[in-house]
């Protein structure tokens, strides 16, 4: 059986002070859920990945740390303002957010890109959460199968079928990101499922352990509903993540 996983991008946002009060509210709250078999993680932007990541190493690894983009080059180099894995590592990062459409969009990734990420992120033993999802228009044209399959086509040629439980998969229609619109459960768990088909081609066995999260305005009014989507594995969450509504989604993750 996969388990549940409710990952929080911060995103840019967060300052020493803030970071302090979100932590004193949220993780006293998360770690009073009853049986929660829920992998969380919280993702702050990378200045503050240490900081965070000393609060959360007192937990004993109850709640990991993950970053929200990394440098396609590993080791040390002449890559002005890029973070490499090694540095993430260093830090106490397990995870890191690959191909967020925020990348993909305003920083104009593309899918090779994000594949390079993803290959020296799983060589450096780090959890990828790879995002793939379209745009409003793609999906008003019916092109919402073949975008998430050129995206998956590259992410699965650069992971090796034996790793691909390693990676954690999240579907995120940008139509919903940050807008208030949410896909409902059944296009959710329609996007999901094609994902995982897609998979099976690749290996069936993997394709039923590894994890597919939703992300897209996700809140503890519709959190129940999407995760009892029989693909959907938990949430990759933004702006809830940063109040203790994440608390709330992390709870109904672990009612499924």
């Amino acid at each position: 059986m996969r388990q549940a996983m409710v990952a929080g991008n911060w995103k840019m946002h967060g300052l020493h002070a803030r970071n302090e009060e979100l932590l004193a509210a949220l993780l006293p709250s998360l770690q009073a859920l009853p049986d929660r078999d829920v992998e969380v993680v919280v993702c702050p932007p990378s200045i503050y990945l240490e900081s965070v990541g000393r609060v959360l190493a007192a937990l004993d690894g109850d709640i990991h740390l993950g970053a929200q983009n990394v440098c396609s080059q590993a080791g040390q180099g002449a890559y002005t303002g890029e973070v490499s894995v090694e540095m993430l590592r260093d830090v106490g990062c397990t995870h890191v957010i690959l191909g967020h459409s925020e990348r993909r969009t305003l920083f104009a990734e593309t899918d090779e890109a994000v594949a390079d990420k993803l290959r020296v992120a799983l060589a450096a033993g780090l959890t990828p959460i790879v995002c793939v999802g379209e745009q409003l228009a793609e999906r008003e044209a019916g092109e919402t199968e073949a975008v998430v399959e050129r995206q998956l086509t590259a992410v699965l040629a650069a992971c090796p079928s034996d790793q691909l439980a390693n990676m954690v998969l999240a579907y995120e229609p940008v139509w919903a990101i940050g807008t208030g619109l949410t896909a409902t459960p059944d296009q959710a768990q329609e996007v999901h499922q094609f994902i995982r088909t897609r998979i099976a081609r690749v290996d069936a066995t993997m394709a039923g352990l590894v994890r597919i999260l939703y992300g897209g305005s996700v809140k503890a009014a519709n959190a129940k509903e999407l995760f009892a989507m029989p693909d959907v594995d938990g949430g990759l969450i933004g702006g809830a993540s940063l109040t203790t509504e994440f608390t709330a989604i992390v709870a109904a993750a672990g009612a499924h």
